[in-house]
């Protein structure tokens, strides 16, 4: 029975690493958020570290429920489904509303010039918002746009693999061995998720992007519009 939980808890481990690696939705929102946003370290942690947890607690609190009321596997297969096509979509809605929105603060703040009159004649010059201010103004309306919109979207998202291939088989065993599997999940789930984010976050924030810097929202909104493609359309 050890030997069971010793083997499941490396599963578990593997798993949890290998599964957010594969899953661009882990971190791609969150890097390409942090960008736009221009979050504090602090803040990008901050925040994938809290949706890290709602992912996988709503997994969690399902399979303690099936395992509780000694539902079939097959069923709560069918939920986590279920679950996965609702995160998915809330990805891609949010992805087309922040791309939309993006594009037109962009418009907003396209580069344009300025015709000055003097005694000694008239001038023009080239001028753009977002070069002269290195400061982010708030926008009315933005808060649609919340880091924690994409909480309410990971609450939804399914770890797939933790009820069948985890939680289930360990719940043979004991409760300690069924408590232990799933923290070392959790913690390589969400540990992953965090090295990647800030990892790619600290690297994008020493890429020189002077002159995409009124894209960003842009290009955050169809980051997250193609991760949510992937997952509905592409089975990532």
């Amino acid at each position: 029975m050890e030997n069971n939980i010793s083997t499941l808890v490396t599963a578990a481990a593997t798993i949890g690493f290998v599964h957010t690696v594969l899953g661009p939705d882990h971190y791609l929102p969150f890097v390409a958020m942090s960008k736009s946003g221009r979050w504090s370290m602090m803040k990008t942690a901050l925040v994938t570290f809290i949706c890290g947890v709602g992912h996988v607690a709503g997994s969690i609190v399902l399979g303690f429920l099936g395992i509780s009321l000694g539902l079939a596997l097959a069923k709560l297969q069918a939920f986590e489904s279920f679950r996965g096509d609702l995160a998915a979509w809330g990805l891609i809605i949010l992805g087309l509303l922040y791309t939309g929105w993006g594009v037109l603060h962009a418009s907003k703040n396209r580069p344009h010039t300025h015709s000055h009159i003097h005694t000694d004649g008239e001038h023009e010059h080239f001028h753009g918002h977002i070069d002269e201010h290195d400061h982010v103004h708030k926008v009315k309306g933005k808060a649609l746009f919340s880091p924690w919109a994409l909480l309410i979207i990971f609450v939804f998202g399914p770890c797939e693999a933790l009820i069948p291939l985890l939680m289930y088989p360990a719940s043979e065993g004991s409760t300690i061995g069924l408590v232990m599997v799933t923290l070392v999940f959790a913690i390589a789930t969400i540990g992953t998720m965090l090295v990647i984010v800030l990892g790619a976050s600290y690297g994008i924030k020493m890429i020189p992007m002077k002159n995409f810097e009124r894209y960003t929202h842009a290009i955050a909104g169809v980051t997250i519009l193609l991760c949510g493609v992937s997952i509905q359309f592409l089975g990532l």
